[in-house]
């Protein structure tokens, strides 16, 4: 079912129908966009209930200006933002502790080069991590990235280069390390 199916659902009364329809269609991508933010499998579970009760407290204030799909990853991403933001508060070891256990994750079967681009993406500020997951993992043409983060093409552009040229260097200094 496509999202303006859902749409007319919610619009003709179906709101909890579409809603799970909604979730069902979206829960496993917008899952791992959050998990690739958050890296820990219970945090992205966390993230990712947190968005659809946003989703579910908004749905009827939706306009239809942009995609279904760019709201819902909006929303997920700035849920991700913010779980990392107050990781960093609590001066907690936000993404580098978490990427350290992912290797013996039950979830993550990637191999050295794939670790340590985790560990490198890891290091990366909130912002920047999500603008180069939506770019290098989502493969999102900057126009979209821009309507998702609500930020210019020019400064996403610029962005994704830093933290292109930072993971780069990262998983050069990890690997090397390890050889």
């Amino acid at each position: 079912m496509n999202d303006k199916e859902i749409l007319k659902i919610y619009r003709e009364g179906g709101r909890e129908q579409a809603f799970r329809l909604l979730v069902q269609s979206y829960k496993e991508r917008l899952y791992w966009l959050i998990r690739r933010m958050v890296l820990d499998h219970d945090d992205a579970d966390d993230c990712l209930q947190n968005t659809f009760i946003k989703v579910w407290q908004s749905l009827d204030r939706f306009r239809g200006d942009a995609q279904l799909y760019t709201w819902l990853y909006r929303i997920a991403t700035n849920e991700s933002i913010t779980f990392l933001t107050q990781q960093q508060r609590r001066g907690e070891q936000t993404g580098i502790a978490a990427a350290e256990r992912l290797s013996s994750d039950a979830w993550f079967d990637g191999d050295q080069v794939q670790d340590a681009l985790h560990k490198s993406i890891a290091k990366l500020p909130p912002k920047q991590k999500a603008v180069f997951n939506l770019r290098y993992f989502e493969e999102m043409p900057y126009e979209e990235i821009s309507r998702v983060l609500e930020t210019s093409e020019g400064a996403l552009k610029a962005s994704y280069h830093h933290a292109y040229e930072k993971v780069k260097g990262w998983m050069k200094e990890e690997i090397d390390a390890k050889y």
